[in-house]
């Protein structure tokens, strides 16, 4: 029993060094909505513990005092009814879900996707739309597009709308915050803003089919908007454009491709015509 408890303790310790080490997403957000909701992760948590913690030790400590192996401890149990334990069993959980129920009410109300996050800076709109395993990015006010990249300055509202020309997807950059279905024929809103400049990762976290676990994209968060000008700036002056909705078909259509790639001379409604020929 001795060596079971020590390598239970082990395996957390073990665990707690690979989530460091690893810089995992959750317990390192780059974005206001993202800390937000590590907040009430941690909070859900640790609440949680109130009851958990007690549970698991109390359950090692009867394991090791009454196991076959101790002959010194005999259980002779006194049944009889305790109104404290009772009292204890019943009101202590009750207490927690009330609060957490507060809690979630609460934050799913503040963090909608759908809300507009408030801020003096002007907000950047994009349309996703999920494709043949890959990721199309529109920015309707510059005319650009890109595949599986994302680019946008630090600490300026990003506006997503997200759709998708076939298979069900969910849009989601862990270290930003919320993630949203890209659905066909519909349109979802997603508010975000980004706190720190870095290279962050952003995937497809809906099964859709083979090769979805390589529907990934970066996104690039530049430190300043004039970082962010300049990329527009080398983007528009390249030849490549898909304005013309049999480009759109013919690339949403292609095999798999997980290359980044850029066009200028876009359609700014193209996201709507899209979404308009799945209720035609």
């Amino acid at each position: 029993m001795k060596s079971k408890i020590n390598f239970f303790f082990i395996f957390v310790l073990i665990s707690f060094i690979f989530i460091k080490c690893g810089h995992a997403s959750l317990f390192y957000p780059k974005g206001e909505i993202a800390v937000q909701q590590q907040k009430i992760i941690f909070l859900s948590f640790y609440t949680m513990l109130i009851i958990v913690l007690p549970v698991i030790l109390m359950t090692i400590f009867f394991a090791y005092k009454y196991n076959v192996k101790n002959n010194n401890k005999i259980y002779q149990p006194d049944w009889n009814h305790s109104f404290k334990i009772e009292f204890i069993v019943w009101f202590v959980p009750i207490i927690i879900i009330l609060f957490l129920s507060n809690i979630a009410w609460k934050s799913t109300h503040k963090l909608d996707p759908s809300n507009a996050i408030i801020s003096k800076i002007s907000p950047i709109k994009i349309d996703v739309i999920s494709l043949n395993k890959k990721w199309l990015f529109i920015y309707p006010d510059q005319h650009i597009a890109t595949i599986n990249q994302l680019i946008f300055p630090n600490n300026t509202p990003i506006i997503f709308r997200v759709t998708s020309n076939s298979l069900m997807n969910s849009f989601f950059i862990p270290s930003l915050g919320s993630q949203i279905y890209a659905m066909a024929g519909m349109i979802n809103k997603l508010n975000l803003i980004a706190n720190e400049p870095g290279l962050y990762k952003g995937f497809s976290a809906n099964y859709s089919g083979v090769g979805f676990s390589n529907m990934k994209f970066n996104v690039l968060v530049t430190p300043d908007n004039m970082s962010f000008q300049n990329w527009l700036h080398n983007i528009k002056n390249k030849t490549i454009n898909i304005n013309i909705l049999s480009k759109f078909d013919k690339i949403s259509s292609s095999p798999e491709d997980y290359k980044m790639r850029y066009f200028n001379h876009v359609n700014s409604h193209l996201l709507d015509i899209i979404v308009n020929r799945f209720h035609n």
